[in-house]
């Protein structure tokens, strides 16, 4: 044991392991109401040279948002790279009412989204990564760890859903303007309890993706996520993504569990019915037909 114990330490410190937690905690935010702190954070970001795209306050969570914003080098990145890459367009920070602020750790989640192509936009997520720490602090990591090298082919356990899952998939249509019309008239429109949070579109490339929030009482994120942990705003809102004429979003066996990676298999299965219900809901933001 003593020589397989030293075997591992020696190959991890040969291959450069490197443990990344989803979330950094920032600064606390003061002021007298949730709406007020919201109002301060997004000046700071603005003023850091990020764009707001979207707040999330869902009515199931309350006292917790969340403010969605993008990075003009990210972006281009993003572009360059095409395809499902467009996942990674948007940058999440979660506020609390008693002032306590997180963001997204950029590097984890970029090496679980960009997978094999997060070297080429390595550099702006970098500097995506030290702004956010100079404008809203540099606290500890938290929510879980998983070593870097893991995050490109991520699953929580054997046999469960990776980032390019074939569940991911929710509708086909005839064309990327047909499937960028269906989400963005579905969404306008409420389907499911739905509400549009932030849109970015990339026409050149036939890429979009979407933050919705899914306010259902019964399925909604409310009832999953107070089950799981609030603390994790900025893992939230979900995606909906398209790429050429099909449209996707993350299936939650991959999504949930790339943003609460600490949970146990027990706390997963007090929510063991929130994939398919996600995945329905998100079908029928789609436009496809749910099962």
């Amino acid at each position: 044991m003593k020589h397989f114990i030293l075997w591992c330490v020696v190959l991890c410190s040969s291959q450069a392991c490197l443990a990344l937690e989803p979330y950094v905690q920032g600064d606390k935010v003061p002021g007298p109401d949730l709406s007020a702190q919201l109002d301060q954070v997004d000046r700071k970001l603005q003023a850091a040279g990020f764009t707001v795209v979207g707040r999330h306050t869902p009515p199931g969570l309350p006292g917790h948002a969340s403010l969605v914003v993008t990075d003009p080098d990210m972006l281009a990145a993003v572009r360059s790279l095409g395809g499902p890459a467009i996942v990674a367009a948007a940058i999440r920070v979660g506020l609390q009412s008693d002032g306590t602020l997180s963001y997204m750790n950029p590097e984890y989640w970029y090496r679980a989204y960009l997978r094999g192509q997060y070297p080429a936009a390595q550099a702006a997520a970098q500097s995506v990564q030290l702004r956010l720490a100079r404008t809203l602090g540099a606290g500890p990591g938290f929510g879980g760890n998983v070593p870097d090298g893991d995050l490109a082919n991520y699953r929580y356990m054997f046999g469960m859903e990776r980032f390019d899952s074939a569940n991911s998939l929710l509708a086909t249509h005839a064309s990327f303007e047909e499937a960028l019309k269906a989400v963005q008239d579905n969404l306008s429109q409420g389907v499911g309890a739905t509400r549009r949070v932030y849109e970015v579109v990339m026409p050149g490339n036939k890429t979009a993706v979407f933050g919705v929030a899914m306010n259902d009482p019964g399925d909604g994120e409310g009832w999953w996520v107070n089950k799981i942990g609030a603390g994790h705003m900025a893992g939230l809102p979900y995606e909906v993504f398209i790429v050429d004429n099909k449209v996707y979003a993350l299936y939650a066996r991959y999504r949930i569990a790339l943003a609460w990676p600490a949970l146990g298999v027990g706390q997963f299965m007090r929510i063991v019915n929130a994939p398919e219900a996600i995945r329905s809901t998100l079908t029928r933001v789609a436009g496809g037909t749910a099962h």
